[in-house]
């Protein structure tokens, strides 16, 4: 198959359930789905964020509510901060990405984004304001392909090996991560939005902080029978996000489309209805990469893709899964080569 989107890292044996830290502090030989961060693991107990009695991490156990708090806890002590930490109800994804926002201060920020979202009309889920803010700082995994089936969904139960990985992202923080995302994300603003362009744009951003899938397209695992082959997990490539959203959703606009790859979907226009960022709308289709606005659209030259929600905000799917970058002043902008228009 051709590539759908930037390939992945390499593609590694499917994960079993051990034991991530072995007694006496040595890795497991093996990866398996405790054990797939054990150096994450292992700093995040030496930094006190997290425990293994006895030496055993248990990575693959979901994160209890006590062990949550404990952490948020030692959290707040690392950054000087003196916030109150939750109680009761199931460590999710998106409540441990909430309570992590939190200590690092920036739940306003993440108030101010869901609140922007919903003016506009798009029917943000309830933790849309903290999932942009916990992606845009990287705080998630992007297991490699062939080992999918690991991803979570925003409501799945949050494993310990997951907050180990988050955690020890935010004990290598440099003093700029939490500034530069107060700063940008601050800024986060929408225009005013025809009805069509809503209609399409809530799917999208409905689907925030799914996982990155390569050749993924559907909201569930597949099967063999699966119109581009079997899908290990629900999820995502960048191309398959927009063909979410576009195609098997059976919006309207979905049959301009034809081709399911970035520079398929790229180069199926002609030349004179390609977009200048200058001219992008909500709704519109981008792509990325090494073409320039008059090349030819290869494999090669387009290799990312994209919806835009408009003001400079673009919401994709990447190695942070669904999540939403600024276009001018991210990667995204550096590869930016033209917009689409399907809402007409």
């Amino acid at each position: 198959m051709q590539s759908l989107c930037a390939r992945r890292g390499l593609i590694v044996a499917a994960l079993i359930g051990a034991s991530a830290i072995a007694p006496g502090g040595a890795a497991a030989a093996t990866p398996t789905l405790a054990s797939w961060d054990s150096a994450q693991q292992r700093q995040v107990v030496r930094g006190g964020l997290m425990s293994a009695p006895g030496g055993s991490f248990q990575g693959a156990t979901p994160l209890s509510t006590a062990q949550a708090n404990a952490a948020m806890a030692a959290l707040a002590g690392r950054l000087g901060k003196n916030v109150g930490v939750a109680a009761g109800g199931a460590v999710t994804v998106v409540r441990f990405d909430a309570m992590v926002i939190d200590q690092m201060g920036l739940a306003g920020v993440a108030a101010h984004v869901q609140s922007v979202a919903r003016a506009a009309g798009l029917q943000p889920p309830a933790y849309f304001g903290s999932e942009v803010v916990a992606r845009y700082l990287g705080l998630r995994y992007d297991h490699p392909a062939g080992t999918d089936q690991l991803e979570l969904f925003p409501a799945d139960q949050i494993t310990r090996a997951e907050a180990a990985w988050s955690l020890a992202q935010i004990a290598d923080f440099g003093g700029w991560n939490v500034e530069n995302a107060q700063q940008t994300l601050s800024t986060f603003a929408l225009p005013a939005m025809s009805a069509d362009q809503r209609r399409a744009l809530r799917i999208a951003v409905s689907r925030i902080g799914y996982p990155y899938v390569y050749a993924g397209e559907s909201d569930t695992a597949e099967p063999a029978g699966w119109m581009w082959g079997p899908q290990a997990h629900g999820g995502f490539d960048c191309s398959g996000f927009v063909w979410r959203v576009f195609k098997l959703s059976g919006l309207p606009w979905g049959r301009e489309i034809g081709g399911r790859t970035a520079a398929q979907m790229a180069g199926e226009i002609p030349r004179s209805q390609r977009l200048r960022v200058s001219q992008l709308q909500p709704g519109d289709l981008l792509f990325f990469g090494s073409a320039q606005f008059n090349s030819t659209a290869t494999e090669q030259n387009v290799i990312h893709a994209g919806i835009y929600l408009g003001d400079n905000w673009v919401i994709h799917s990447s190695r942070q899964g669904v999540y939403v970058l600024p276009l001018t002043g991210s990667w995204l902008g550096d590869s930016f080569v033209w917009g689409r228009r399907v809402i007409h």
